[in-house]
């Protein structure tokens, strides 16, 4: 069974006066199952979860999967570059009641396709929740090759994959060389309707914070045959997109919903404010598309 089909957001993480801003993101869960949002991956990338120490990550985990209540799916961001700790915040998250897991490579370390395998396997058997894995070597050092994810998909609860990497060849031989229970969800936000032209399920998007009833329908127009309809909206929202990544993630995502007086505009560093140009180059690209 499908995790989700659509369009989930990887929603930031609000801070103000150096704390978790609990009442923002409440909101914007709310906002998120009104926008027609399909799931929301907390603690990834995109909700700067490298600076949340694990009691605080926990509790932010803890804090959507209630305030979601069931209404969408809430998949826990709790992967690690080291296996016990990976381990450690799979079964912490399903003891709050996630219904997913999203496990990013294990960045840094950079381990061998054997120690992948096992890293990956250990962290599967601990747990009964669906996991979804996570290629992003832009960011991580490390490829999720087709063979490596065809022996992965294996794996019984290993059961989909958010793909970044941007090469939409590789994107192909994996939907070629797994199953087709094995989901494959655009981990780019420019590349969703090819993704999805493979076969895909959807996406695990940035955009989708900003405007996540667009994301929304490409995919589900997609979905539903309309291709026509879901390219314009791939087009559409292209000039945004990059907007959006015209500094590292999340920076330009967490400004833009500031601007949109959803959020403070406060970051953990290394995360900082944007550059003045950028900045405003942001600004005009939400100007036209009517976001402010």
């Amino acid at each position: 069974m499908s995790v989700f089909q659509g369009s989930a957001v990887a929603i930031v993480t609000p801070f103000k006066e150096g704390k978790v801003d609990y009442d923002s993101l409440g909101a914007l869960l709310d906002w998120h199952v009104a926008e027609k949002t399909d799931a929301i991956v907390i603690c990834g990338t995109t909700g700067e979860a490298s600076t949340l120490p694990d009691v605080e990550h926990l509790s932010v985990i803890d804090y959507a999967i209630k305030k979601i209540n069931k209404r969408i799916p809430v998949i826990a961001g709790v992967g690690s570059n080291e296996t016990q700790h990976g381990i450690h915040l799979s079964k912490e998250a399903e003891k709050l009641g996630a219904d997913a897991l999203l496990h990013v490579t294990p960045y840094y370390n950079k381990a061998t396709k054997r120690g992948t395998i096992e890293h990956f396997t250990a962290i599967a058997e601990s747990v009964n929740l669906p996991i979804l894995l996570y290629s992003v070597p832009g960011r991580t050092g490390m490829n999720l090759t087709p063979d490596l994810c065809a022996k992965l998909a294996e794996v019984k609860n290993i059961v989909g994959l958010k793909e970044a990497s941007g090469n939409i060849a590789q994107c192909a031989e994996i939907a070629r060389v797994t199953s087709d229970d094995f989901d494959l969800y655009s981990g780019n936000d420019d590349m969703i309707v090819p993704l999805l032209s493979l076969g895909g399920a959807g996406v695990i998007s940035v955009l989708a914070n900003v405007a996540p009833r667009d994301t929304h329908d490409m995919v589900m127009k997609f979905l539903d045959g309309d291709v026509k309809g879901a390219c314009k909206l791939q087009l559409d929202t292209l000039a945004l997109t990059n907007a959006l990544f015209c500094e590292v993630n999340p920076v330009p995502v967490k400004a833009a919903l500031w601007l949109m007086g959803k959020i403070e505009y406060e970051y953990r560093l290394p995360m900082c404010p944007m550059e003045d140009a950028n900045l405003e180059r942001l600004r005009k690209e939400m100007q036209a598309y009517g976001l402010i």
